[in-house]
């Protein structure tokens, strides 16, 4: 698939696929974004409405992410003062600046249709939220066996999970506990990422 109309319109794709892996998982995290944007629009203005700032920061902060994640730089600078603004009382910014993300979110989400509804499978190697949901279930009980070997295999096949950037860090840091026999901590880390999947 062609996605040279992307870098025509400062998206960064270079990053995007840095940050996904490949060209081919960067097309899947693009797909899912855009399928996303609905329900989190409707999330975010109903907590605008409701002036709940501090889970509005939290909804900005994983568009952020996901907006890093996938390219869109300047998107992602949206949220980020957004999300700053809110956390930290800004509500002036925010009032004068909501109806704008929204705006810039919905011309993003529009730009990546051509994506979103093309018919392209995922990456073999991507996992569903159904299976890591499995995965998660069966590495925690590995990790409360002290099953190292089990442990290191089923964290190898969550990874194949789309988690947002951050996940994706504390997964990373999850292995490397895992590696130093540190389960406990490995585990806590597991528990608090396996609630990000939807």
């Amino acid at each position: 698939m062609d996605i040279s109309f992307l870098d025509a319109k400062g998206i960064d794709t270079r990053t995007g696929i840095e940050f996904t892996g490949d060209k081919e998982k960067y097309i899947s995290a693009l797909k899912r974004y855009f399928n996303g944007f609905e329900d989190n629009s409707r999330k975010i203005s109903e907590l605008y409405e409701k002036g709940d700032m501090d889970n509005y920061s939290i909804t900005v902060h994983a568009l952020k992410s996901n907006s890093k994640m996938v390219g869109a730089m300047a998107l992602a600078d949206f949220f980020e003062k957004l999300e700053i603004a809110s956390r930290e009382g800004g509500i002036t910014y925010v009032r004068e600046n909501h109806n704008k993300m929204l705006d810039a979110y919905r011309d993003f989400t529009e730009l990546i249709r051509p994506i979103g509804e093309a018919d392209v499978a995922p990456p073999a190697d991507e996992i569903s939220a159904k299976r890591a949901k499995e995965i998660v279930s069966e590495l925690l009980e590995a990790l409360d066996d002290f099953d190292d070997e089990k442990s290191k295999d089923l964290a190898g096949k969550l990874s194949g999970y789309p988690f947002r950037l951050t996940q994706k860090d504390l997964l990373t840091k999850a292995i490397k506990l895992i590696d130093d026999f540190m389960y406990d901590d490995a585990a806590g880390i597991i528990k608090e990422i396996s609630e990000t999947i939807e």
